[in-house]
Formats: C-alpha cells, sequence, structure tokens
C-alpha cells in the first residue's frame, strides 16, 4: 500500500494602508484617549499645587515631581505610539515596559495625593491638585486593567487535541 502525504501551505499578506507617519487608528483608539485624559488631569494636578499660595513649599515637593514625572513618561508613551516609534525599537517588551510605568504611577501619585490631602489646611489649590491627584490615580488604574489584559492577555490553558 502506497500512502500519498500532500502538504498545503497558504500564505496570507494582509496590507495595511499607511496613512503617513501618524497612526490615525492609535489616535482615536481609547487607549489614546485614556493616556490625554491622564496627561491632561496631572497637568492640572501640577499646576493646582505649584500655583497656590502656602508657606512650606517642601510638602508639595514629592508631589510636584511625580506629577511632572509620569505626565512626561505618558506623553512620551504618548508620541511613541502616535509615530509608532516602538516598532523601531522591537528589543523592548513595550506592553510590559508600560504596565510597569503605570503600576509605579499609580502607587506614586496616589501616595503624593494623599499626603499633598493631608496638608493642605484649607488651601483651596492644594485640595484641587490633590483632588485632581486621586483622579489621575483612578485613570491610571484603568490604565493598569487595559494594560495588564494586553500583556497577560487571554492564553491557551490546555492544548487542543
Amino acid at each position: 500500500m502506497s500512502h500519498t502525504i500532500v502538504t498545503t501551505t497558504t500564505t496570507t499578506t494582509s496590507t495595511v494602508a499607511d496613512s503617513g507617519i501618524i497612526d490615525m487608528g492609535y489616535v482615536r483608539s481609547f487607549q489614546a484617549m485614556l493616556k490625554i485624559a491622564q496627561i491632561v488631569v496631572l497637568l492640572i494636578a501640577f499646576l493646582c499645587v505649584h500655583c497656590a499660595a502656602w508657606t512650606d513649599y517642601s510638602a508639595y515637593r514629592y508631589f510636584e515631581v511625580v506629577t511632572v514625572w509620569f505626565l512626561i513618561t505618558f506623553l512620551i508613551f504618548y508620541i511613541m505610539y502616535v509615530f509608532r516609534l516602538q516598532k523601531k525599537i522591537p528589543c523592548i517588551n513595550w506592553p510590559l515596559t508600560e504596565f510597569l510605568h503605570y503600576a509605579i504611577g499609580t502607587l506614586l501619585i496616589f501616595i503624593a495625593s494623599i499626603v499633598a490631602a493631608v496638608n493642605s489646611r484649607g488651601y483651596a489649590g492644594l485640595v484641587a491638585g490633590s483632588v485632581f491627584g486621586f483622579f489621575a490615580t483612578v485613570l491610571l488604574a484603568m490604565s493598569i486593567w487595559m494594560s495588564y489584559k494586553i500583556t497577560c492577555g487571554s492564553q491557551p490553558t490546555s492544548a487542543a487535541v
């Protein structure tokens, strides 16, 4: 008896319409809108604390440093994804890097917001800054969840038979 084995290889190519240097699909996505919201809220929180009149500057320096640091970091992430720069550096796991930044940022901004709220002493700008800090914490927690779904996503639990 002779057996014949036929192997069929199907190759599918798909082309993505390159609309220039800006990834318009990302700009319209929920992740991009969430990043923009985080950047705006962190900027407002920083400005509220920075422009408020108070006497003890050292108590709020931590809040200012943390909000500006993560504001710049998330702006860099946004620019990277809009201009597709992450594809030029494939040796870095960008979803994992972003997940870790969100996790650390959430914790540090939450701590900074608590410190700012406790030390506000009735200054409206400081209270507003801490409220925006708490709002930024919620937005960052949403990003952690979305980033976790992308990083750890649904992986098969058993082999198909």
